[in-house]
């Protein structure tokens, strides 16, 4: 194994890590009395604060050169879509059935990508993808039969927040993919003017309903946002590094990244005893979801 191989593989294991460990903090500061839109705020915040701080050192001036308005249209567009919608259907998700499941259900992003792709594009369905969609709809099934998640006990309705904020994440996911094909312009460049209008489109929501109220929560529930939205922009970071890389080709660098659900199985069996049960059902469902995660997008 070459150097290079060992920086691609640690690059893009990084980010599992890190997104496996963010949705512990989430459930914590839920559980601490925090809110969905609060958490939303904060997360993209400090997102902000890394990645323009990133683009200046990086771009300078020269930052965003090439964007059209047309390109820019579709990364505001997936911002609102997926930063704004998309968080907050996380972070109820989080509260209402517990980070173990949320985690496991945001794999299922790749089967709405591919749903889309599609009905809209034409793509077809090939007999990988179409067993990668029967496993992991079966993984689906089986979390919902596990009896695992938040100790509070949830709905099968419930589910649909998790769901909901994978739909929109795929949905953004494919914006942005023809954003990027069609403009010079970075990945890292291209998350900031998502992250951006996200944050926008956050803070009119609470202006416009006058819910300057989602912000009077506990003060200890914003330091365990804040640690998740820091968590959360290194590895996006370190995932655009990876991908940067000659030898970060997707078909390494994916599967890796899909192992978050696991990592976050092992940190709530560690962290969140007193909020959270981690069932074997929990543990099969995930490995299904992310094993049809990998084989369609491969």
């Amino acid at each position: 194994m070459t150097g290079a191989t060992v920086e691609v593989l640690t690059l893009a294991l990084l980010p599992a890590i890190l997104w496996g460990m963010a949705p512990i903090f989430d459930k914590r500061g839920m559980a601490a009395g925090g809110g969905a839109v609060q958490a939303s705020l904060v997360v993209v915040v400090v997102q902000l604060v890394l990645y323009w701080a990133a683009v200046a050192f990086l771009f300078g001036g020269a930052a965003f050169a090439g964007l059209t308005r047309e390109v820019l249209a579709v990364f505001v567009g997936a911002g609102v879509i997926g930063t704004a919608l998309g968080r907050i259907a996380i972070f109820v998700g989080v509260d209402r059935v517990g980070a173990s499941l949320n985690s496991a259900i945001l794999s299922t992003r790749p089967l709405f990508a591919t749903a889309i792709a599609l009905a809209a594009l034409g793509e077809p369905l090939g007999p990988v993808t179409a067993v990668g969609i029967v496993i992991l709809v079966s993984g689906l099934s089986v979390l919902a039969l596990s009896r695992g998640g938040d100790l509070e006990g949830w709905t099968a309705r419930d589910l649909l927040w998790p769901i909901a904020a994978a739909a929109t994440f795929a949905v953004a996911n494919v914006a942005r993919r023809y954003g990027m094909l069609e403009t010079p312009i970075s990945a890292l460049e291209a998350v900031t003017i998502n992250e951006t209008a996200g944050l926008v489109a956050l803070v009119a929501y609470v202006l416009a309903r006058g819910r300057t109220d989602v912000l009077s929560m506990p003060r200890e529930s914003y330091r365990y946002f804040a640690v998740s939205g820091l968590l959360t922009s290194v590895a996006m970071l370190s995932l655009m590094a990876a991908l940067g890389l000659e030898e970060g080709r997707i078909a390494i660098v994916d599967p890796l990244v899909a192992t978050a659900p696991f990592f976050t199985l092992l940190f709530a069996a560690v962290f969140l005893r007193d909020l959270e049960r981690v069932t074997r059902g929990v543990v099969v469902g995930a490995a299904m979801i992310v094993v049809g995660a990998v084989l369609i997008t491969i």
